[in-house]
């Protein structure tokens, strides 16, 4: 996969082959954590977290509480916040990860969970969830849309990057029509190859669900 989506990163090229393995991304992430935002933002051009922010803010009001899931260093959760959002709370696996995104000051609330068990939140509680770069080769697969889904309160929306590659191959857009099927989702906006790194060929889908119980 990493030489298919042509990416030279070494940290990357090893992240896009694990197979799904939990506990060893966790431990990258954990040593990645402090040199995350430098390798990403201005060595990638890495641009999911503002545009699922800016999303964010097209639908939902600044005080309406945010989900941020898989938030990481906080990149999406910084982005909401020049915006004006002051309710965002954040999840993610990486303890490390989550320590730089204490050091910002964006989140409300911050806790260690693994987005495709039941997150540890009241089910219905947030206007939007937000999901940028965790829908990825070796990452997580179309399981941790659902617990997002029932995060957000009835008529809320999930908005989140699906790389364009696994789109199809990790079954996303079978699992996203099935949501659809059951009337659990309505697909709002999807945005089909959106630059997801400005140094690279890198593109992602760029999805809004509404959920609908």
């Amino acid at each position: 996969m990493a030489e298919r989506l042509n990416v030279h990163h070494p940290i990357l090229q090893r992240m896009y082959h694990l197979d799904g393995d939990v506990e060893e991304r966790t431990h990258i992430y954990d040593d990645w954590a402090g040199a995350y935002d430098e390798d990403t933002v201005e060595h990638l051009g890495y641009v999911g977290p503002p545009l699922v922010a800016a999303l964010v803010a097209e639908l939902v009001p600044a005080a309406a509480p945010v989900l941020d899931a898989g938030c990481g260093t906080g990149l999406v959760g910084a982005e909401l916040a020049a915006r004006g959002f002051t309710a965002v709370d954040g999840v993610d696996l990486s303890e490390g990860m989550l320590k730089v995104a204490r050091s910002k000051g964006v989140y409300r609330r911050l806790e260690r969970a693994d987005i495709t068990r039941p997150l540890p939140f009241d089910p219905g509680g947030y206007a939007a969830v937000s999901c940028a770069g965790t829908f990825t080769a070796g990452h997580v697969g179309p399981e941790g849309i659902d617990p997002l889904v029932a995060a957000a309160r009835r008529g809320g929306y999930v908005v989140m990057t699906v790389l364009t590659q696994v789109w199809e191959d990790m079954g996303f857009a079978a699992h996203v029509a099935g949501l659809t099927r059951e009337g659990a989702v309505t697909v709002v906006e999807d945005r089909p190859d959106q630059t997801y790194h400005t140094s690279e060929p890198v593109t992602c889908r760029l999805l809004v669900l509404r959920a609908e119980r």
